[in-house]
This record gives C-alpha cells, sequence and structure tokens, in this order.
C-alpha cells in the first residue's frame, strides 16, 4: 500500500480560541479536527457572552441565553462553583461553569431572566477560622 502525502490550503481557525502560531506547511488533517471541535463547541453554547463583577459582599455574574426561558434553564451552586445549563427540551444547549475563589452563600444568592440576560447575584460566603485556644494548666 502506498501514501501520498497531499498539501491543502492553511485553513482559518473559527473558534473563539485561536492557535499561537499557524504552520505555513498546513497540517491538513489537524487543522480540520481543531476547526471541527471549535466550532462544535461554540455551536453547542460552551462559548456564550458573559461578565463577572466581584463587589464587596457578592459577586454578579451575566450570561447571554437569548430564547430561553427560566424554565428550561438550571443553576447549581457547590462550594465556589456554579453552573448554568439548559434542559434536554431546550431550544438552545447552554454549558457553563465559573469558578469563584471564595464559596458562594446560596442564602443570600439570587438569579433574574431579563429579555434574555441572566443575572445571578451570588453571595460570598465568609470564611470562618476554625483556630480554638487551648489554655495551658
Amino acid at each position: 500500500m502506498f501514501y501520498a502525502v497531499a498539501t491543502r490550503p492553511a485553513r482559518s481557525f473559527q473558534g473563539s480560541c485561536a492557535p499561537a502560531q499557524s504552520s505555513s506547511q498546513g497540517n491538513g488533517a489537524l487543522d480540520r479536527f481543531i476547526n471541527e471541535t471549535f466550532s462544535s463547541l461554540s455551536s453547542a453554547g460552551a462559548a456564550k457572552s458573559a461578565t463577572v463583577e466581584d463587589l464587596e459582599k457578592s459577586y454578579t455574574l451575566q450570561l447571554d441565553v437569548p430564547g430561553l426561558a427560566k424554565e428550561q434553564l438550571d443553576i447549581s451552586i457547590e462550594a465556589d462553583v456554579v453552573r448554568v445549563t439548559s434542559k434536554a427540551d431546550a431550544t438552545r444547549q447552554v454549558k457553563a461553569a465559573w469558578r469563584f475563589p471564595l464559596e458562594i452563600d446560596t442564602g443570600s444568592s439570587t438569579a433574574k431572566l431579563e429579555n434574555g440576560v441572566l443575572s445571578l447575584t451570588l453571595g460570598k460566603k465568609i470564611p470562618v477560622s476554625n483556630v480554638a485556644q487551648l489554655a495551658i494548666q
């Protein structure tokens, strides 16, 4: 069996992250893999427009989710990680997660969806020192 090397023109990268340098020789299979992988991720909802702001007692997170109703979204908070996912019956797929420096206080956190923008106000859980003083007898 014989294999022939075929050169292909370099393709432009369509994803949200671009490679550091593109090879002038063009690595066809690698270029195709990268383009297909990252273009499918962005179309599946991985790359969304989000803004995060660190306030004194809370974080604010705003995420664009046009076309989705509040019933189609799930928000889960586990310690310092916040996940936003769309349900299976949603018209669009959203799957995103953020890790924050401090744990999130679910009791003081709120979520609001207006005009396709999901706004989360995430209360910061104040770290409690577990240091105890031991008396010398």
